[in-house]
Formats: C-alpha cells, sequence, structure tokens
C-alpha cells in the first residue's frame, strides 16, 4: 500500500536527492564519488547528540560513532557519548555563549578536510543538527565541497527539556503549536516573539536564560498576559536537571541555583507550564494510593 500518495516502487524526487548525497560509511570500501567523479574514500555524518544523557541518542548516532576516525563534538556533550567512539581521534568544537569559540568557517573546513584525508568524520551536536545547530550550514559546505554526507537526526533541548520537566509543549485545550526560537540575540528574537500572538502557542526559547528579563518584556509589551505560566529548565537530562516555574512578570527575576552557573537553559513559556504541577500532583496523590 502506498503511503503519502506514494508507491513502495520508486522513493519520492526529493528522496533520491538526498540519497546521492548519503552513502553510509563502511560499506564497498567506503567509496564515493562526487558530481565531478572523483573518487572519495572520506565520508561525514551530522549527528544529534540529544540534550545530554547517552541513553537518548539514536541506535544510527551510536553506530556511526562506534566506527568513526575522528569525532568533531559540542561543549554539552557527555563523556559516556563520546566513549562510544573507541577507535576515534576527538577534536573539541565546542560554542559556548560569550566565550571565545572557534569559527564556524574553521569546523566546515575541519570536516572538508578530514573527509578528503579519507576518515569516517562524525559532527557530533547538542540537540538536533538542524535546530539551532547551524548543521545546515555544515551540510551546505559540505555539498559545495562535493564530500559526501548524511544527517542523523537528534532529540532536540527544545521539546526533550519540557518534557523532562513534565511540561507537554502540546496539550489539546492549551496549546496546539509551538515556536523555538533563539534567545541569544535580541534583534533575532525580538522580532520572531512580536509576531507571535499573545497566548496562541506555547514559546520555547533555546540560549535565552541571560536574556530572560527581556524576553519576558517583549512578550508582555506584545499583549501577553503578565501572569502567563513560564518554566527555565537547566540542565535537562542530566544528573544536575533543575527547574523553575513562575510567571512571566518573574521570569527576569528569578534566581538561578547557585550550583548552575554555567547550566545549559530553556526557556517554556504558555498555559502548558501549568501542567507541570498538576502531573506532579497527580502522580504524588497516585503514590499515595499504591
Amino acid at each position: 500500500m502506498a503511503r503519502n500518495g506514494h508507491s513502495h516502487g520508486r522513493p519520492p524526487a526529493f528522496a533520491l536527492a538526498c540519497a546521492s548525497r548519503s552513502v553510509p560509511p563502511g560499506r564497498s570500501g567506503n567509496a564515493a564519488s562526487t558530481e565531478r567523479g572523483a573518487t572519495m574514500t572520506g565520508f561525514v555524518s551530522l549527528v544529534g547528540a540529544g540534550p545530554g544523557d547517552p541513553e537518548l541518542l539514536t541506535l544510527k548516532a551510536a553506530s556511526r560513532l562506534r566506527t568513526a576516525d575522528l569525532v568533531l563534538h559540542d561543549a554539552l556533550v557527555d563523556p559516556a557519548a563520546l566513549g562510544l567512539a573507541s577507535h576515534a581521534r576527538f577534536l573539541y568544537v565546542g560554542k559556548r555563549a560569550r566565550r571565545k569559540s572557534i569559527a564556524q568557517s574553521t569546523i566546515e573546513r575541519l570536516l572538508v578536510r578530514a573527509a578528503r584525508r579519507g576518515e569516517r568524520v562524525v559532527r557530533l551536536k547538542c540537540g538536533d543538527p538542524f535546530v539551532l545547530g547551524r548543521g545546515g550550514e555544515e551540510a551546505l559546505a559540505l555539498a559545495h565541497a562535493g564530500i559526501p554526507y548524511e544527517i542523523i537526526p537528534g532529540v532536540s533541548s527544545a521539546i526533550a527539556a519540557p518534557g523532562l520537566a513534565g511540561i507537554p509543549v502540546t496539550h489539546r485545550g492549551l496549546a496546539s503549536g509551538f515556536a523555538v526560537v533563539s534567545g541569544h540575540a535580541e534583534q533575532v528574537f525580538a522580532p520572531m516573539l512580536r509576531a507571535i500572538a499573545p497566548q496562541s502557542l506555547t514559546v520555547v526559547v533555546l540560549m535565552g536564560i541571560a536574556n530572560r528579563a527581556r524576553i519576558a518584556e517583549v512578550l508582555v509589551d506584545r499583549g501577553w498576559p503578565a501572569q502567563t505560566p513560564a518554566a527555565i529548565v537547566l540542565d535537562a537530562s542530566w544528573s544536575e536537571q533543575a527547574s523553575w516555574t513562575g510567571t512571566l512578570a518573574a521570569l527576569g527575576g528569578c534566581q538561578l541555583p547557585a550550583q548552575h552557573p554555567e547550566a545549559a537553559g530553556v526557556l517554556v513559556i504558555g498555559e502548558v507550564v501549568s501542567l507541570a504541577e498538576a502531573l506532579s500532583a497527580a502522580t504524588a496523590t497516585a503514590v499515595r494510593a499504591a
């Protein structure tokens, strides 16, 4: 039976285009060819590492790590995930807000050069490569250089962090959709937040901890009620995970736990935040009754 209007006999045109760029490593001598006909033995996997817990890696991500020759990884990747790449060399290329870091163009050159040396390269990125991870830029650089590559999605912290704190990003009657926004720079987040009708969906902000007061101001100025539920989830899926819940009015002035000065955090704003307390209370009641 066909699904989504396509027969099983031939994949759709866009799938064929992607497949021509993605030759999985470790097969037929690991060889692939560019459009110009030059034989190449290298291959790059752009891999999502998920929010942190290595058990949230996909099976394919774990498989690529085990066969990697070189792993270029971000700052917030768990050492246990790197431990899967037992035969690989490691290169830290992490990017953290307000810290000196390696240029994106340099990362792209490193990927291309390693692949041209015939290496199986894993670019291990926090969350999902295509959700505020600059994975698209790296894919374009590889494509322009004629390097075969593949995309291995990961669990994005935009969904995982709220979920692990008991907050569904969608819930019937409260939110039928959600927006994921970068909170790193006001010139980026302010226009996006102003474009969202008040209380029309859940707002999830990545990299917005330092700008949480300004983010709250922009939303209130846009018409969001000051008492809209809001949450901060820190170090989601790590043993140090912590969360704060309150209101949009209190978001900017809330104090973060002292043990989390460098924590990666996610802001969640919308009525769905109220479900965290409801779920906690319902769970406690069920435990007492058991």
